[in-house]
């Protein structure tokens, strides 16, 4: 009996070895060394500045993505059930406006009052004040636009705006998240910075080759587009005018968080919204595919995952650092865009059932 409990012991572990070995997954880890991870130092360092946000109901919807006001003031939020939220200026009122079908993302008007649209499942769409929905793009240089992300509207009408990954379809993977943790695990370096003509009425790629493509947004003097290379801790410029034109570099790099959404704020600023801290265990193992296949093969609730911890900073052309506002404790968590106004910063998130908007004198701003 007890020689069978051996044998039987000892099969269990050969399976288990097995499926961690050769269990296929569906990605192709690529090495890489992840840069010094600066933590919460120096112009991070660790602060409550984002504390005392104030939420407002976002009706029967979740994952209030990415927040625009139209020229009334009114308030719209993408969220996760596929509709786009509208709220009166005041925060009350919340309305499912229109329901894309899909899972709009970031959002940005343009000056005909239309509602642009980075859509993960369709595409980039247009919004007209009454609701209509067209699609714009689908396709950038015959290449399936598969996780569109943000976007932004340049003052010359044209759009752009990311493809997260041409491999890792958020419908196709089963979610934006869960493309996201597939892609960002994998660093083949799938995303796209594209950018759509309405003259034309066709879009094209500007650049390729990041990890994770994701917030957008055009210079204040646009002369630039910052795009951010969530898998690689950092933001990229890509110029579009001057003697740089067509070049790109990183803005900033070595940041402490994976950055999500970019925004063009006021006074200079570019707001950076950070979805999570980094994992010093996916830092750890950036130089070793092999391990880092095995973490895919792990149950999906020991895989490393966001964690809740609110942060966003406000950053220059020059990459400086010029405000860091923290909550430790996420009260508001998972922190994915910020659409800053005259009095207060709108803040999105990739979980909260409401949408949070903090007053900037609250914050020292």
């Amino acid at each position: 009996m007890l020689k069978k409990t051996v044998w039987s012991l000892i099969v269990v572990i050969i399976v288990i070895v097995l499926y961690f070995v050769a269990w296929p997954v569906p990605v192709e880890p690529v090495a890489w060394e992840a840069p010094a991870n600066p933590g919460y130092t120096g112009p991070f360092a660790q602060n409550d500045r984002l504390k005392g946000i104030e939420v407002f109901p976002i009706a029967d919807n979740h994952g209030p993505e990415d927040i625009a006001l139209d020229a009334q003031g009114r308030i719209y939020a993408a969220t996760h059930e596929g509709r786009i939220v509208r709220l009166k200026a005041d925060g009350t009122n919340p309305e499912n406006w229109v329901d894309t079908g899909g899972r709009p993302l970031g959002i940005d008007f343009d000056d005909k009052g239309n509602l642009i649209v980075a859509d993960a499942f369709r595409g980039l769409l247009s919004v007209s004040p009454i609701g209509t929905i067209t699609e714009l793009a689908t396709t950038a240089d015959g290449v399936p636009i598969r996780y569109a992300d943000d976007v932004d509207v340049a003052a010359d009408g044209k759009i752009y705006f990311s493809d997260a990954s041409t491999k890792f379809g958020a419908k196709e993977c089963g979610g934006t998240y869960e493309a996201s943790l597939l892609d960002i695990n994998e660093h083949g370096s799938h995303g796209r910075l594209l950018v759509y003509n309405p003259v034309s009425g066709k879009a094209e790629k500007l650049m390729d080759g990041l990890n994770f493509a994701n917030g957008v947004a055009v210079s204040h003097d646009q002369t630039y587009v910052l795009v951010n290379d969530t898998g690689g801790y950092r933001v990229m410029r890509y110029w579009l005018r001057g003697p740089q034109k067509g070049k790109c570099e990183p803005l900033i790099d070595k940041l402490p968080s994976f950055p999500d959404n970019i925004s063009t704020g006021l006074d200079g600023r570019f707001w950076v919204a950070f979805v999570s801290p980094r994992n010093p265990l996916l830092d750890n193992v950036s130089g070793n595919p092999f391990l880092r296949k095995m973490i895919q093969r792990l149950p999906a609730f020991l895989r490393p995952k966001a964690v809740a911890y609110g942060h966003i900073i406000a950053i220059d052309g020059n990459g400086k650092v010029l405000d860091d506002l923290q909550d430790p404790d996420g009260a508001y968590p998972i922190n994915t865009s910020v659409t800053e106004t005259k009095d207060y910063l709108y803040i999105g998130s990739l979980v909260t059932p409401v949408l949070g908007r903090l007053l900037k004198e609250k914050s020292g701003l």
